[in-house]
C-alpha cells in the first residue's frame, strides 16, 4: 500500500521547494466535507482547497455538469471557436454582480490572472500605469501579482525586484495600530511625494483580507476609496478571489457595502473545483483593451464555466448563502466559548462576515502579542486528530476557518470538536 510518507519523499524528489505544504497528507478521495488519505483515514476538511470547495468536494449536480460537457468537448479556445457555457456564465455574472450596469465579463484560470488582467483593463481604460494596492493583501504569485501583493515573505523574498509603479497603504486593523484615517492620511503621503493621482490606473483591494488574516475594510475605508476615485478617475477594483461566492454570508462580499467597485475578480470557489477566474466589470471600462488584448488558451475552459454554472445552481437551490450565515454563528459561537475556556490555548480576535471566520492565537490570555509557534502546533494537532485547518496572517498567528457551506452539521461539529482538542494539546 502506497503510503503519506512514501508520497512526501517523491514529493521532496520530484517537486521543487518553492511549492510549500501545510500537512504530509496525501489524498485519495473527497466527498462534501470529508477527505480520505491514501492509508485510508479520514479528515474533517475545513480548508476547503484554499476557498475553493464552498459546494463541497464532488458535488453531485456539479460532477454531472462537467460530465455532460465531456462528452461534448473539453476544450477549442474560446478566441477560436466560441461556446455557449462562457457566453451564459458571463450573462448570469453580469446580473448578479453588485456594480450599476451596462455590465462585461472575461475568463482566465487563475485568481493572479484575475487581478493582473483587472490592472490591464484599468491601465487600458485610463491611459495610466500606477496601482494602489495596501500592506498584507494577496493578489497572487506572478510577477504583476505578487508585486501587488503586500507581503514580501514568502510572495517577494529572493525573487527579484518587484515591478515599478505600485504603491501600499497600511491596511486599517486593530493588530497593526492603524486606523482609517491614518491609511487615508498614508495614502496622500503617498500622492503628495511619490506619484500625482492622475498617474493611478486602479486601486485594489480585498473587501475581507485573505492571507492578511480575515480582516474585513472598515465601511469608512472603502467609502473613502470611492470617493477618492470618482475625484481622480482611478478605478477601484475589488479583488474577491477568496471572499466571492458566498462565503460572507453575500453572494460578493462587497454587497457588504453601500458603494460599488468598478471591477470585480473571482475565482477559487466560482467553478467548485475546477480552475476558472474572471473579471466582472462596468462595459465602457472593460471593453477599453484592444481585442487580442485578453485571454489565454484555456481561459474559460468549457468544462470549468460548466462547473461554475452548476455551482451558480446549487447555490440557489440549497440556499447556500442563508447556509453560510448559519455556519458562520454556529463557528462564532462555539469559538467565543472556548476563548473564555482557561484549559484552552488562549485565542483573541474572533471575527468575520459569514462563513469566513478567523481568530488569533496569542500568548496571554486578553493580550495581543502573536504566538506563531503555538499556531503551527496546533495546526499539527488538528490534522493528527483528523481535521484540515489552515493558518494565515501577517503575524502567522491567524487560523482560519473555510469548511463547505454544504458541510451538514454533524460533521461542523466533529471539526470543532477536533479543534478544541487541538487547543487543549
Amino acid at each position: 500500500m502506497t503510503t503519506n510518507a512514501d508520497l512526501l519523499t517523491r514529493r521532496n524528489a520530484a517537486i521543487v521547494r518553492g511549492v510549500g505544504h501545510t500537512t504530509p497528507i496525501s489524498a485519495s478521495r473527497a466527498l462534501n466535507a470529508e477527505i480520505w488519505d491514501v492509508e485510508g483515514r479520514r479528515y474533517v476538511d475545513f480548508a476547503g482547497g484554499i476557498a475553493v470547495l464552498n459546494t463541497g468536494h464532488c458535488h453531485p449536480k456539479i460532477i454531472a455538469a462537467v460530465q455532460e460537457q465531456m462528452a461534448r468537448f473539453t476544450h477549442t479556445c474560446f478566441q477560436v471557436l466560441m461556446y455557449e457555457p462562457y457566453i451564459e456564465l458571463a450573462e448570469r455574472l453580469n446580473a448578479l454582480a453588485p456594480i450599476p450596469g451596462p455590465l462585461k465579463s472575461v475568463f482566465f484560470t487563475t485568481g493572479a490572472e484575475a487581478t493582473e488582467n483587472a490592472v490591464k483593463i484599468a491601465r487600458a481604460a485610463t491611459g495610466r500605469t500606477g496601482v494602489i494596492a495596501f500592506t498584507g493583501s494577496f493578489h497572487g504569485r506572478t510577477i504583476l501579482a505578487s508585486a501587488l501583493t503586500g507581503k514580501v515573505v514568502p510572495y517577494k523574498k529572493g525573487l527579484g525586484p518587484a515591478l515599478p509603479e505600485v504603491w501600499h497603504v497600511p491596511f486599517p486593523t486593530l493588530h497593526n495600530g492603524v486606523t482609517t484615517e491614518d491609511a487615508l492620511k498614508y495614502l496622500d503621503f503617498i500622492f503628495k511625494a511619490d506619484v500625482d493621482p492622475s498617474r493611478i490606473a486602479a486601486i485594489i483591494i480585498e473587501p475581507v483580507q485573505g492571507e492578511g488574516g480575515f480582516h474585513q475594510v472598515p465601511a469608512d475605508l472603502m467609502h473613502a476609496l470611492r470617493a477618492v476615485c470618482d475625484q481622480h478617475g482611478i478605478v477601484l477594483i475589488a479583488d474577491e478571489v477568496q471572499t466571492g461566492f458566498g462565503r460572507t454570508g453575500k453572494m460578493f462580499a462587497m454587497e457588504h457595502y453601500d458603494v460599488s467597485p468598478d471591477l470585480i475578480c473571482v475565482a477559487k470557489s466560482l467553478a467548485g473545483g475546477f480552475p476558472l477566474s474572471g473579471v466582472i466589470g462596468k462595459a465602457p471600462i472593460m471593453d477599453a483593451a484592444d481585442p487580442g488584448g485578453l485571454g489565454g488558451t484555456y481561459a474559460g475552459n468549457p468544462l470549468a464555466c460548466a462547473a461554475a454554472l452548476a455551482v451558480l445552481d446549487v447555490f440557489e437551490e440549497e440556499r447556500l448563502l442563508q447556509r453560510a450565515v448559519a455556519i458562520g454563528q454556529r463557528l462564532e459561537a462555539w469559538l467565543k466559548q472556548a476563548q473564555s475556556r482557561n484549559d484552552l490555548l488562549p485565542i483573541a480576535d474572533v471575527r468575520g462576515p459569514g462563513a469566513m471566520i478567523a481568530f488569533d492565537i496569542v500568548k496571554d490570555r486578553g493580550g495581543r502579542e502573536p504566538d506563531a509557534a503555538a499556531t503551527k502546533r496546533v495546526i499539527q494537532q488538528a490534522y493528527e486528530g483528523g481535521l484540515i485547518l489552515l493558518s494565515c496572517g501577517t503575524n502567522a498567528n491567524t487560523i482560519r476557518i473555510l469548511v463547505p457551506l454544504t458541510a451538514e452539521e454533524t460533521i461542523v461539529d466533529e471539526g470543532l470538536e477536533i479543534l478544541g482538542q487541538a487547543l487543549a494539546a
